[in-house]
């Protein structure tokens, strides 16, 4: 199954109040494994960036003067996306810049059904207890001594990790048959003769007195046995 973990950084808290997307980052999981397949970018807002946003993530206006804008990304990151389950902490923040930016230049917005809250998981799970991503890391053990400032491939990395410790980590099934199929394709085009090492040949014959010493241990130790003694 496929799933993305998702964040962004802003310049403040309402796009409706003229804030935008600085940043963001989506990394794909597929059965709670992380493939190695993401998607970021920085984005221009064609604003200043308020002091206040700019202690929490560090992007300055500077920084930011020569990165694309909203609607230069917004087809590739919805062709990243598709119709995928995404997973966000704090949705609703998230979703409301997102969806604000994709309507003001016409595009589809994310379909809502597919949003998983990481925070509203957190907090069915542990009752009472600190739900921020930061809490969340310390308590299953993720390491965010590289996390300095907020930013969001980083926060998305660390989305992943909470993320399918929450699911119950990363192992969904021993994958028994899976691994099945694979060593009987295997097996079916082993040549035998050419492959020693996986079937070796028996070259010698057990002496009589082996036998004869396998019997009785047979006969005393094993009662009722499958070789009839």
């Amino acid at each position: 199954m496929r799933e993305l973990c998702l964040d962004i950084e802003t310049t403040g808290l309402d796009p409706r109040s003229g804030h935008r997307i600085v940043e963001i980052a989506a990394i794909e999981l597929v059965n709670k494994v992380r493939t190695g397949n993401f998607f970021h970018s920085y984005v221009n807002p064609r604003r200043d960036m308020p002091q206040e946003a700019f202690k929490i993530h560090g992007i300055s206006s500077e920084f930011l003067r020569d990165k694309p804008i909203f609607d230069h990304i917004a087809n590739k990151f919805l062709d990243f996306v598709k119709d995928t389950k995404i997973v966000i902490h704090n949705a609703a923040f998230d979703t409301k810049f997102i969806n604000y930016e994709l309507k003001i230049i016409g595009l589809p917005e994310l379909n809502m059904k597919n949003v998983i809250d990481s925070l509203t998981i957190a907090r069915q799970k542990f009752p009472g207890s600190p739900a921020s991503l930061d809490a969340l890391c310390r308590r299953f053990n993720v390491d965010l001594t590289k996390r300095t400032k907020h930013g969001a491939l980083l926060d998305t990395e660390l989305l992943c990790e909470v993320y399918i410790e929450l699911m119950g980590g990363a192992q969904t099934g021993f994958g028994f048959g899976a691994a099945r199929k694979e060593m009987a394709k295997i097996i079916a085009n082993v040549d035998v003769s050419e492959n020693k090492n996986i079937l070796p040949k028996r070259d010698f014959t057990p002496l009589e007195d082996d036998l004869k010493l396998h019997q009785e241990f047979i006969t005393k130790h094993l009662k009722e046995n499958i070789w009839g003694y």
